[in-house]
């Protein structure tokens, strides 16, 4: 039976830094899904080609430019379809995108799939965070309380898994992929992301029951989960630390979001169960 790999312990020293990126970061990312339209637009489309160009570096280090290339346009024009409200020819994009983009990469890139993958992995985040802010059948009905929630949940999973794990410790959740994550982590992230639901609905004007909205934190924190353990799977796989050194403190910007792209998904599913009905 081969041992798991040791957990490299957390480097306290920068985490002043990586407070300091935070603090730079969540409230923009605050402040344009609260206004929605074009400033929500062109976050997304910034992050999207930021992930793609993550993407690039990590699935063909020896040509990333072109395959980073074929992800942004494939995804963008996702994204604009489903700001343009075409969500039904944005999901069918993501199927060509998906293929054009290993044709793209043929020659060039040792998994041509993998492009692909990098259009299906990030296209569906990006339609669904357009969605459930700026749909017409949720523009007047509380969009932006959607993903302030969703930010709430994912963002309270992420701290309650780290500092439950952090004082607990115990069995490890996944040893062969993240050593760090422990099941008592994992619980505390699942217990922190309902009390936030819960918060949500109690503090604020958000439309939501307090048993269903703490159901949906606990979703949310749930695929929060998940999201941080694909991407730790995806980059063992690819053989990289990090998906790249673009936020002080923290790495690549897929570092941050892997959890949040999961959670949209999760999230957009739920509104579409409350519109048919569901509260």
């Amino acid at each position: 039976m081969t041992s798991s790999p040791p957990a490299k312990r957390f480097n306290w020293s920068n985490l002043g830094l990586r407070i300091a990126s935070a603090a730079v970061i969540a409230p923009a990312a605050l402040g344009a899904a609260w206004l929605g339209g074009w400033p929500y637009l062109v976050l997304i489309a910034i992050g999207v080609a930021l992930l793609a160009l993550e993407w690039g570096g990590m699935s063909a280090p020896v040509a990333p430019t072109r395959v980073s290339a074929a992800v942004t346009v494939a995804v963008l024009a996702t994204v604009f379809l489903a700001y343009l409200e075409q969500t039904e020819l944005a999901w069918l994009a993501v199927a060509v995108g998906a293929v054009a983009a290993a044709l793209v990469a043929r020659g060039v890139a040792e998994r041509p799939a993998d492009a692909a993958f990098g259009v299906i992995y990030i296209a569906p985040a990006a339609i669904c965070l357009i969605w459930l802010r700026d749909s017409h059948e949720i523009r007047s009905h509380q969009g932006h309380w959607w993903l302030m929630t969703l930010f709430a949940a994912t963002w309270a999973a992420d701290i309650g898994a780290f500092a439950v794990g952090s004082l607990l410790k115990g069995p490890k959740l996944w040893p062969r992929f993240s050593p760090n994550k422990t099941w008592s982590g994992f619980v505390g992230g699942l217990g922190a992301s309902a009390l936030a639901g819960f918060g949500m609905a109690f503090f604020s004007v958000f439309q939501l029951n307090l048993a269903a909205a703490a159901f949906v934190g606990l979703c949310v924190g749930l695929a929060t989960m998940a999201g941080d353990l694909w991407e730790s799977a995806l980059k063992r796989r690819f053989g990289v630390k990090d998906s790249g050194d673009l936020i002080p403190g923290h790495g690549g910007l897929l570092d941050r979001v892997d959890g949040l792209m999961f959670a949209v998904v999760v999230m957009a599913l739920v509104r579409l169960a409350n519109i048919w009905g569901w509260h």
